[in-house]
Order: structure tokens, then C-alpha cells, then sequence
């Protein structure tokens, strides 16, 4: 079998509400923009991912047909080292790796967690939110959750002053004493043109102090930069809180540092951004020798969503990561171009059961969002 032709499209989706995200204060979202990829094959079998986090880069498409034509899309490890260059370059492999699995599990007819060894079973999740807001709409949020079966929670706690976002989880937790909370700082990246000042060290302490006194939370995530393996090892040190990170560190020799330093209780890598479904796993692997957790990362498009479930199915993970944000961030605008959303039920999501990612692409719509 070999990768005849790549087909990219750029999708521009029109959000029905506009969305606030935490880690880029003052814009207000209104389109869901993301790149999609079709890898084709001789044996008519095709393979999809997609770009959420990098519409803009043209680049990849060419790049791709340079590293992909002409190869067996089943030879994942061999192509995944093929493509190491692209970390160099420019755009991460990451994104067409899961492309290649879905191909791989497509012609064995099987989905892809089945080809890793992993199960069908519902993975108990945590509504992930996206916004900072106010105590009372985040009480209202937090309640439409937990009526829906969600036992887990994640707050975000972005910006100079993280004060209105400890009372959030403060009075969250006085009417929700079980509900376990997770804190989302998003110290762990930067965002082009967003000037905001990153924690110190004492800052990112001072939080986990006062999360320490909140009780019942899981982690604190990204507190410092990802690439500040002994500040976060020193804030682990002292802190009785988790801390969680990894979603944007690059490739699994980045989650080796985080266990050789000690920095990390939570490894949390994404499967489209940070390692790839295969890496993932060994991350996955690499967390249960060192008795630590494995929580990956999930804020992306709807087939980011699923490529991290199908990672998560085939792992010992402890959370599925749910973003769920309304009235912008809700499962059809994550989920846009499925045919239909993932959603979760009481509390849990299950991995989808068909051939390779086991999704159906609303094709129609793909088409009529096209802007390529």
C-alpha cells in the first residue's frame, strides 16, 4: 500500500455564541478554524487528521507530499522517525501520524485502541472548561454538570491576579464539598500577540497554597513554562497539590526530562500536538513505572478529540479531559466536522467502535467550509 496524494482543506466554522479563552484575555473567539488532512492510498483507502492549533501554517501541505508520497502509511514508527525533520522546520509530525492510524486500523477493520491492545469501556471524564468567569456562572455551569453525571471539574486560573479564580473554586467547592476540582493555570505556553506576565515561582506557590487549602483537587496545571523542569520539580517539592503539564512539550524525550527531574505528577501529552497516538502510549507506559499519572491533554477539534480518546482507551489514563464551555464551547462547535458529536454520558466518554478513528466526517459541510 502507499500514500498516493494528500488533500488539505481550511476550515473556517461560524461559532453561534463567541467564546472567551482564558489563555488569550481579551479576544473573543467567534470561528472555529482548522486545517483538515485526507491522506489517500492505492488501496482506496483514505486516512484523516486535522491542525486545530496551527490553521495559518500553508506550509504543511507541501512538506507532507515530501515526506508521505510514496511511502506505506502502515510502517507508523519508521515514518513517524522519517518526519523528525518537520520538528526543525517548522509544523510538529504529530497530526499526520494519527492520520496513519487511521488508515492502519481502517484496512484491518478494526479501531485503532483495539490495534494497541486497549478497551471499548467508558473512561470517566472531567468537564473541562475554557473561560474565566464570574462565581454564579460558574456555580450555574458547575451544577449543569454534575446534573449530567460529571463527577470532576477544571477551573481556569489565568492573568497577573488569580485571586477571582480562587473564589471561583472556593465557592465552588463550599457547595460541591465531593466534586473533585482540577486548576488550570496555562503558564505552560505563550500566545503570539497576548502579553501576559508568566508566574514566578512564588506566584505559582501562593496558588497551590491556596489550592492546598480548597482540598479534593487533582492538579494544578501549568504553573510555569513547560520547559522549566527544576522550577516545577522545586514546586512539587513543596506543595501537596499535584502539578500537571506537558500538553505542548514536544516528543517523548521531553516527558523523560519531566520524570528524570522529578517535575511532574500528571504526565498530560496530546496526541496531536505533543507525541503522536504511539508516543502517547509510551508516555502512557513511562507514567505507570514511575507511579505517576497519565491524563492527556484533549482541548482541540472534534478528530483531536477522538485520536486522544482512542490513546486514552488503549492506556491506563486516569481522566478523560471533557472541554465543555457554553454557550461557545459546546460538542457541535468542537465537533463541527463529524457527522455527529462525541458526547459524554453520565459522566464518562467511550471511544468510538468503528474501523480506524471510527468517525464519519460531515463531507457536505467540509466541502460548503472550505476556503482553501
Amino acid at each position: 500500500m502507499e500514500i498516493t496524494e494528500i488533500n488539505q482543506y481550511h476550515l473556517r466554522y461560524e461559532m453561534s455564541d463567541p467564546f472567551r479563552p482564558a489563555w488569550k484575555p481579551g479576544f473573543e473567539q467567534t470561528e472555529h478554524e482548522v486545517l483538515l488532512f485526507e491522506l489517500e492510498t492505492d488501496a482506496g483507502i483514505s486516512g484523516v487528521t486535522t491542525a486545530s492549533g496551527f490553521a495559518g501554517r500553508m506550509d504543511y501541505l507541501e512538506l507532507a507530499e515530501m515526506f508521505l508520497v510514496g511511502e506505506d502509511p502502515r510502517e507508523v514508527e519508521k515514518l513517524v522517525e522519517k518526519m523528525d525533520p518537520l520538528n526543525l522546520w517548522g509544523p510538529r509530525p504529530w497530526h499526520f501520524e494519527v492520520a496513519l492510524w487511521d488508515i492502519k486500523g481502517k484496512e484491518a477493520d478494526k479501531p485503532i485502541y483495539e490495534l494497541l491492545g486497549g478497551s471499548s469501556d467508558p473512561i470517566p471524564a472531567y468537564a473541562s472548561t475554557g473561560e474565566r468567569q464570574g462565581v454564579e456562572d460558574r456555580l450555574d455551569y458547575v451544577r449543569d454538570r454534575v446534573e449530567e453525571g460529571f463527577e470532576a471539574v477544571k477551573l481556569r486560573c489565568h492573568g497577573e491576579d488569580p485571586t477571582p479564580d480562587l473564589e471561583v473554586a472556593r465557592e465552588v467547592r463550599s457547595e460541591f464539598p465531593d466534586l473533585t476540582l482540577m486548576m488550570d493555570a496555562n503558564m505552560g505556553w505563550s500566545v503570539p500577540m497576548v502579553d501576559v506576565e508568566p508566574w514566578s515561582f512564588r506566584e505559582a506557590l501562593s496558588v497551590a497554597r491556596e489550592l492546598e487549602d480548597i482540598g479534593n483537587v487533582a492538579w494544578l496545571e501549568e504553573p510555569l513554562d513547560r520547559r522549566n523542569y527544576e522550577g516545577l520539580s522545586r514546586l512539587r517539592e513543596r506543595t501537596d497539590v499535584p502539578i500537571a503539564g506537558g500538553e505542548f512539550n514536544n516528543g517523548v524525550h521531553q516527558f523523560r526530562e519531566f520524570i528524570k527531574q522529578g517535575s511532574l505528577d500528571v504526565l498530560q501529552p496530546d496526541a496531536v500536538l505533543a507525541t503522536g497516538i504511539s508516543g502517547g502510549k509510551k508516555v502512557a507506559a513511562m507514567a505507570d513505572t514511575n507511579g505517576l499519572e497519565f491524563a492527556p491533554h484533549t482541548w482541540n477539534d472534534g478528530l483531536g478529540f477522538v485520536a486522544n480518546l482512542h490513546m486514552l482507551a488503549a492506556t491506563d489514563a486516569s481522566w478523560c479531559e471533557y472541554p465543555i464551555d457554553p454557550p461557545g464551547w459546546t460538542p457541535e462547535a468542537r465537533d463541527f466536522l463529524l457527522a455527529n458529536p462525541i458526547v459524554a454520558e453520565d459522566g464518562a466518554v467511550a471511544p468510538p467502535d468503528g474501523p480506524g478513528l471510527g468517525v464519519d466526517l460531515d463531507w457536505d459541510r467540509i466541502e460548503s467550509l472550505d476556503i482553501s
